[in-house]
């Protein structure tokens, strides 16, 4: 299976409520999504289609709410990198 196909079957499997075309289209949300629920034979397919720096560049622009924290704190400490809080979505003021 080709980097394109695989990646559009993962797409398919870990963000399953939209198509794989407009997943893949938003790369931090999908690799986020990869990172925290994937398992360690997806994510090498993923990490070997797309390459560190969309993991990277994935931590450094993740949607509040992607990640648990486990999964960030891992993330970072895997790319030699201090773990800062968790992205949070800013609660409306009263």
């Amino acid at each position: 299976m080709n980097a394109d196909a695989e990646l559009r079957e993962l797409a398919a499997r870990y963000v399953w409520w939209q198509p794989p075309a407009v997943t893949l289209a938003r790369p931090h949300h999908f690799l986020c999504q990869v990172m925290t629920l994937g398992t360690a034979e997806d994510v090498r397919a993923v990490w070997r289609a797309m390459g560190d720096q969309a993991l990277l560049d994935a931590l450094d622009h993740a949607p509040p709410g992607m990640m648990d924290p486990k999964s960030w704190n891992t993330w970072h400490l895997f790319f030699v990198r201090r773990p800062p809080p968790l992205p949070e979505r800013p609660l409306p003021e009263s």
